[in-house]
């Protein structure tokens, strides 16, 4: 041992071997750095959240399928052209601004949120979330509700406006409405967030994402008026086929959506998906026999229409209700949207593809009939961690706050937006190019090498 202490500092004297040794050690505690900082990733969740924003993306080109064939012919690009256009334009804002108004300390008096390093992402490289998960995932999977938000707006308005009104719109919409109903419900210091003893519950967007962009295509089909032609002339969809694969699309999306707002890899998660597929199935299934008792037959357009009624419905309750108030939500949202659907008809607005219809009541109707379905455990974890007793009543109190508030602040401030989108680049088309169609006059294209005015 004594000869080789020696022989180790002869060594020493040699300058390349002295190089060679701290080589050595710098290479070895970078390894060990790593090694570190790859222990704080948890990657079985990392994977799952990587996985559920690739679905939740998938949603918006499903919408644009769900949506496109529900118009006429020589409105299907134009259609599509929305749900896809949001995926360029709001996925540029949602990186330079939008995490940041959503996510970050509130400021304005807890308006919005801000964060420095936030802006443009540039802050959060090499940051990991106490969920185990790169912050970039987290940012991502937000960003993709942020997406699709606006893009359910437009079946409101549908066959019947500009293109560029349409992205100015979204873009204002997003700012100005979205983002700060997402910091208010979903950041750790927003006001809903914190809303009573233990907050609203909004597991997955019926505030943030259902309510806010159906009520915001109520008052949006409102002030723009109905198709010209609605509703004495009839107008079919183009391809019932394309909406049949955009629900399937919508339906499988889902379960990143809502299974993966548990931002883990679990029990949570595994409740939230299941929820999800027994509300969409009940939906489906109710609105068939709704459809059989009322009409005497089923059509895809409704068992299409069942299947979001339930999606939308159990996405506020997916962390909170059992797979039994999962059916009873979702059989119920999609009686509630059947006759929701008859008031559009007594009101003689052209809500054109019912965004409010189905997104907007059952939206409504998930946030506020939770709170019948909420499971023990949950009941009295909300207790514990408050030292208080939990009840229906109180909770629906909360929720109730929670959904009028995002009612009343999106129907004022899209109002707005939609006046001074008409006043400044024109959000309504004229007579003649509603007539030419969106496909042509906007797009100069033709979805299928055709046209048809009809």
């Amino acid at each position: 041992m004594k000869t080789i202490g020696i022989n180790f500092i002869k060594h020493l004297r040699n300058p390349l071997m002295v190089f060679r040794v701290l080589f050595f050690l710098l290479l070895s505690a970078g390894t060990l750095l790593a090694g570190e900082e790859a222990a704080a990733i948890d990657t079985g969740t990392t994977a799952w959240m990587l996985t559920s924003t690739a679905l939740v993306l998938l949603m918006v080109p499903g919408l644009a399928m769900f949506y496109g064939g529900l118009v006429r012919t020589k409105n299907v690009l134009g259609t599509m052209m929305h749900s896809f256009a949001a995926m360029g334009i709001i996925g540029v804002l949602w990186v330079v601004l939008g995490y940041s108004m959503s996510f970050g300390k509130g400021v304005l008096g807890g308006w919005c949120g801000w964060n420095p390093d936030y802006f443009l992402l540039r802050g959060i490289d090499d940051v990991i979330l106490e969920c185990g998960v790169p912050e970039y995932v987290f940012a991502m999977f937000q960003g993709k509700f942020a997406i699709i938000t606006p893009a359910l707006i437009a079946g409101a308005f549908a066959e019947r406006v500009s293109f560029r009104g349409y992205c100015l719109y979204i873009v204002l919409w997003s700012i100005l409405i979205y983002n700060p109903l997402c910091h208010w419900v979903w950041a750790s210091d927003g006001w809903i967030f914190n809303l009573g003893a233990d907050g609203a519950i909004d597991f997955a967007g019926g505030t943030v994402v259902h309510i806010s962009a159906g009520v915001s295509g109520l008052v949006a089909a409102f002030y723009l008026g109905c198709r010209r032609g609605y509703p004495s002339t009839a107008m079919h969809p183009n391809n019932l086929v394309m909406t049949l694969m955009g629900a399937g699309l919508l339906w499988v999306g889902w379960f990143g959506f809502n299974a993966g707002s548990a931002v883990s890899s679990g029990l949570d998660t595994a409740r939230a998906l299941t929820v999800t597929q027994v509300a969409a199935a009940a939906g489906a299934t109710a609105w068939l026999i709704i459809e059989a008792v009322h009409l005497g037959k089923a059509t895809t357009l409704g068992l299409v229409s069942g299947i979001l009624a339930g999606l939308v419905v159990i996405t506020p309750a997916a962390g909170v209700v059992k797979p039994a108030g999962a059916i009873v939500l979702g059989m119920s949202a999609s009686l509630v949207c059947y006759l929701g659907l008859f008031l559009k008809e007594k009101m003689g607005y052209d809500d054109s593809l019912d965004a409010f219809g189905i997104h907007g009541v059952a939206g409504i109707f998930g946030a506020l009939a939770l709170v019948f379905f909420v499971r023990e455990s949950w009941m009295q974890e909300a207790a514990a961690g408050f030292g208080a007793s939990w009840s229906v009543a109180q909770q629906l109190l909360v929720q109730f706050q929670a959904v009028a508030a995002t009612i009343l602040y999106s129907v004022v401030v899209s109002g707005i937006l939609i006046v001074v989108v008409e006043k400044t680049v024109g959000f309504r088309l004229s007579e003649n190019a509603e007539k030419s169609g969106m496909d042509h006059t906007l797009h100069g294209e033709h979805g299928y090498g055709l046209i048809n005015l009809n």
